[in-house]
């Protein structure tokens, strides 16, 4: 019993009352001592009142508090039992010890007690899968979601349904807009040789397949110009038709195959950014990308997410040099206003980026200007293009080492990079920060690691070689140009190895180019004697094709697995051997290289891509000529390859 209960019995207040009827009894028998013990009597049956209504009193509130506290058990109970959310109490063995029926109704259990978290909770063997924060877990149980959150002094854990929270947020990113461009390529190209008639009923057809698509899909399309139109969807559908692969890219050329036009489609789409006027810069970038690979593709970006679907043709040569006139002038003008001119090509250079560089090097010298070809060392691949460089002595002596080209390089110096577009591949990407001007010309299909900020772009993936564009180029710069015979024998070489001696990627332009070439006193026959072979280099690629084996049904891959580096140079030329096998659609060769790493040749003839393979392996290149390097062993680079083989495989499978 509380004290101030006890207090209430034997407190003053009922002392000063006793007293007063004892004091009044008293005075009264002092008059009259027959009414004072009437007056004793009634005392004693007020003071025995008193001792009653004190005991009903404190028992009347015992029964009240135990009612009370029956009553917040039962109600703590029934709260705990009906609780918005669970309740888990676990053990140092972190194994559930108890739990509210909530965790029960949500599990799909009648009791899960006994059951460690991480059984109960699968998502907690790999916290980076949920983990939104330290402390809280997202987990799911068939379609309602839940989140952990987690108090670990007490060894107790709230579980609380968010699957409205997360349908909402689910739909918020769903609706998101989405916007894309596509492309017609080639249009004006094919057009040109049509009627009226045929030029309309070709449009009509393609046209009408896209608005089909674009019903199927329930997106907005809308005509900009003759060849360009505006598609306006959500992410949500965007996500479907990546799923799709973009099938409408194969249609489209199925339907323009049957007419025996060379007409495809280019794609580029956008969604995850802040403004409507980002997401159509983002779209604009994507179909920029998607063309500068060749076209017959789509490039999707989401946030900082960048996929590519298609690219299954080749790209097809431009009839017209107009772009290459506008390019060369712009160049001319850009060299005038340099200090000096600094050419780079790829790490390990060849025939093209060597032959490239010199072209480059031929234009600044014409216009007046000091330039300079960075060459980091002389691989076994252009060491004979090197001896024939080395007979003329201005040439020669303009070869520099990347530190030298770094100390050389100012604000005004024009940085030309060529054969390579990709800032990781050339040899000193610290010059590519110290000048506010960048020049790229490339014959690769654009990838996504593109040099930022370049002042003129000139990529052309229908180009045999780079070579052939920047002769292309020497002929716009000035009219009165002319190439030394070892200049023009070095760009010649750079065509003859990259077309495998005009036997693939051969377009009429490669020809002119080849012409112009030898009208200023290229050398065939030295160009020969470059591509000799050694009788140990042909052992040595033997020795790799002995190695190969067949992946799939028609995919040849051959990893050696030995000690001795071998060149570059090699790899590749190994690569073309298999290719000369029939029923080889691709191949493959890895082996360690003479600079540490890992390399990757893979040759095919068109029906499966080959840059997107090495793409995905950190490399670039074309449809059917790309490679990679990669750091580790051999093995490791062939298990890596065949991964992503698997996947693409699988991934083609679903499409269809």
């Amino acid at each position: 019993m509380p004290k101030f209960l006890v207090r209430r019995w034997h407190g003053m207040h009922v002392l000063w009352a006793i007293g007063l009827i004892f004091l009044l009894t008293v005075a009264l028998a002092w008059y009259e001592w027959l009414l004072g013990l009437v007056g004793l009597v009634l005392g004693g049956v007020v003071c025995v009142y008193f001792i009653l209504a004190e005991r009903a009193f404190r028992q009347d509130l015992q029964e009240y508090v135990l009612t009370l506290t029956r009553r917040i058990r039962n109600v703590g109970a029934d709260v705990i039992a009906h609780l918005p959310f669970g309740i888990i109490l676990y053990n140092e063995n972190r194994e559930v010890e108890w739990h509210n029926p909530f965790v029960a109704e949500a599990t799909g259990r009648a009791s899960v007690v006994g059951v460690p978290l991480e059984e109960l909770f699968p998502e907690l063997k790999n916290p980076s899968r949920g983990e939104t924060e330290p402390g809280k877990t997202v987990i799911r149980f068939g379609e309602r979601v839940f989140e952990l959150i987690f108090r670990q002094q007490e060894r107790l854990v709230y579980l609380i349904d968010m699957t409205e929270q997360w349908s909402l947020a689910k739909r918020y990113e769903d609706e998101k807009i989405a916007l894309g461009i596509v492309m017609m390529d080639n249009f004006e190209e094919v057009a040109q040789g049509m009627d009226e008639q045929q030029r309309t009923l070709v449009l009509s057809r393609v046209t009408g397949r896209m608005s089909e698509w674009a019903q199927e899909h329930g997106m907005l399309l809308r005509r900009m110009s003759a060849d360009r139109h505006l598609i306006v969807t959500n992410k949500q559908t965007l996500r479907q038709l990546e799923q799709s692969r973009f099938d409408l890219l194969d249609d489209v050329r199925e339907m323009t195959a049957d007419l025996k036009l060379p007409l495809t489609l280019s794609i580029g789409f956008a969604a995850g950014f802040d403004s409507i006027l980002e997401i159509g810069q983002q779209a604009q970038s994507s179909l920029d990308i998607a063309l500068g690979r060749g076209g017959d593709q789509a490039v999707v970006r989401v946030g900082q997410r960048q996929s590519f679907y298609g690219g299954k043709s080749s790209a097809v040569e431009k009839r017209t040099r107009v772009r290459a006139r506008v390019i060369a002038h712009a160049l001319r003008d850009l060299i005038r206003d340099s200090d000096h001119v600094i050419v780079m090509g790829h790490v390990e250079p060849d025939m093209d980026a060597i032959g490239a560089s010199v072209g480059v090097w031929k234009m600044a010298r014409h216009l007046g200007k000091e330039s300079f070809i960075v060459l980091q060392d002389v691989n076994p691949s252009i060491e004979r293009m090197m001896d024939l460089l080395k007979g003329d002595e201005q040439l020669y002596a303009s070869f520099v080492k990347p530190e030298q080209a770094l100390a050389l390089a100012t604000r005004r110096t024009l940085a030309v990079v060529v054969d390579t577009h990709r800032a990781s591949m050339v040899p000193e990407p610290r010059l590519l920060e110290q000048t506010e001007r960048v020049v790229i010309i490339d014959h690769h299909r654009r990838s996504e690691e593109i040099i930022q900020d370049a002042v003129l772009v000139y990529m052309e993936p229908y180009a045999s070689s780079t070579c052939e564009l920047v002769t292309e180029l020497l002929q716009y710069v000035h009219e009165d140009i002319e190439l030394e015979p070892r200049e023009a024998t070095a760009l010649l070489a750079g065509i003859t190895v990259d077309t495998k001696s005009f036997s693939v990627r051969t377009g009429a332009r490669t020809f002119e180019a080849a012409s112009y070439l030898r009208r200023s006193g290229a050398d065939g026959a030295a160009v020969q004697r470059m591509m000799q072979e050694k009788l140990e280099e042909y052992v040595r690629k033997a020795e790799i094709v002995r190695h190969a084996e067949i992946w799939g049904d028609d995919i040849a891959i051959a990893a050696v697995e030995r000690d001795e580096p071998v060149p570059q140079l090699i790899i590749a030329q190994a690569a073309d051997m298999l290719m000369n096998m029939s029923g080889i659609a691709a191949s493959f060769v890895i082996a360690k290289r003479t600079d540490g790493l890992v390399g990757i040749s893979a040759r095919s003839h068109g029906k499966i891509n080959v840059q997107v393979v090495m793409e995905k392996l950190g490399g670039g290149g074309h449809l059917n000529d790309a490679a990679a390097q990669l750091k580790g062993s051999v093995r490791e680079a062939a298990a890596r390859l065949k991964a992503v083989l698997q996947e693409l495989t699988e991934e083609e499978g679903q499409a269809e």
